[in-house]
């Protein structure tokens, strides 16, 4: 039974390469060299072809990456890598907390420090060219060595938890270790840009003036008690724009890239962020809070009922079943079987967009906002006309196009 479980895991990993590469190709080959009827208005000739010749780039690069990722796990499939690992750190401790830090420690080191190269090239070699990478060296360090601390000091303590219930054991092992996870995810999601943030980026409330008086007007009128709107020095690393909401009660808050309030005027900056307090309105953030945790929950009871399988250890070439060497098998599988629920997901998030424009076009003006979509696309140099499977996979939101036509539907 172990070889045929090895073997189910070849398949998927390979069968996820394939599919994932499979829809990436669709994707490049759907682009257009001209610029097409519909997208007059939008962009400019030269920067349609701009967008294009980005879009190649970081499809050639995403081939290069997954096709390295593909022989990585290969290897360690096949060479037994993850066998290797379990037993030497058996020579040092045999404690199931200390064994599953140290595995995952090592194996999410040796990760990110072999993906470094690609992350390199990508910032400073695709980005640059096309006028987005405003990070430097120092900056690109510092978020390394930032985002291994945050590591230590949030996941390890979480993962350690984790292993402790299912090294005891009990039928209610998975629901303890739920409410563990769950409590951890919405304390992050309450104090994310309070705690977490101010790591990476500074945040500074909006200056008085006109932009923040034609916001408060704006919030007044949607019936949004709003404290406060706050700035982030997004140009210390790129020139793209966006805009977010984040928390909940007291806590929440919007937040601006200091790029978008470059790139778009007051009207539209008001349009766009009517739209976040449509998700807010309309309750999209609760609604995908209760969604992640119930994700969450049946993620952790499926883990319940295989990780401490011995099939799945000795599968990996470990005769000595642990969460740690199980979690990996799993996690293989899982990922194979939790697509389905990622397209939903995706789909359900699409049509959240679509409601949160509607509201903003109800509650401000359709056109500025749709004008303020326009400039953002542009200046992001988004793909116009993405494959509509690869936009049915992994798009959260709508394309441009299909945004601005309902948005011009809804005005009628």
């Amino acid at each position: 039974m172990d070889k045929y479980i090895f073997a189910a895991i070849i398949f998927i990993v390979i069968f996820d390469f394939l599919f994932e590469n499979w829809l990436q190709y669709l994707n490049d080959s759907y682009r257009t060299k001209e610029l097409p009827p519909e997208g007059r208005g939008i962009y400019p000739e030269d920067e349609y072809k701009r967008s294009q010749l980005y879009e190649k780039d970081k499809y050639r690069f995403s081939l290069i990456t997954s096709i390295f990722s593909l022989i990585t796990i290969l290897l360690m499939l096949l060479l037994g890598g993850f066998a290797f690992l379990d037993n030497a750190l058996r020579h040092y401790t045999n404690h199931p907390i200390w064994l599953a830090l140290l595995f995952f420690g090592i194996i999410g080191l040796a990760s990110d420090l072999l993906n470094t190269p690609f992350s390199v090239y990508s910032t400073f070699v695709i980005e640059e060219k096309y006028g987005f990478n405003k990070t430097t060296i120092k900056t690109f360090i510092y978020d390394k060595i930032k985002g291994w601390f945050l590591s230590l000091v949030l996941g390890a303590p979480l993962l350690a938890f984790i292993v402790w219930l299912f090294d005891k054991g009990g039928n209610y092992t998975w629901l303890i270790a739920w409410g563990g996870v769950s409590a951890f995810m919405i304390f992050i999601t309450f104090f994310y840009s309070t705690l977490l943030v101010p790591l990476f980026n500074k945040q500074t409330p909006l200056p008085d003036g006109e932009l923040k008086e034609a916001i408060k007007n704006m919030a007044d009128k949607t019936g949004f008690r709003l404290k406060d709107v706050f700035v982030i020095d997004s140009s210390k690393r790129s020139a793209k724009a966006n805009a977010y909401f984040a928390g909940f009660g007291a806590k929440k808050r919007i937040v601006l890239y200091d790029t978008i309030i470059e790139q778009l005027n007051t009207a539209e900056l008001v349009a766009v962020l009517a739209h976040e307090i449509g998700h807010y309105k309309k309750k999209h953030v609760i609604k995908n809070m209760l969604i992640s945790l119930l994700e969450t929950g049946l993620l952790l009871y499926i883990l319940s009922l295989f990780v401490q399988s011995p099939h799945l250890s000795k599968a990996l070439g470990v005769h000595i079943p642990s969460f740690h060497i199980g979690v990996i098998a799993f996690g293989i599988i899982y990922g194979f079987i939790s697509t389905l629920p990622a397209i939903l997901m995706n789909s359900y998030s699409r049509a959240n967009e679509y409601e949160a424009d509607r509201f903003a076009a109800n509650h401000n003006n359709a056109e500025a906002l749709i004008s303020g979509l326009k400039k953002l696309s542009l200046k992001n140099l988004s793909n116009l006309l993405p494959h509509p499977w690869y936009v049915f996979v992994y798009y959260s939101h709508p394309p441009l196009l299909k945004r601005i036509k309902a948005l011009q539907n809804f005005k009628k």
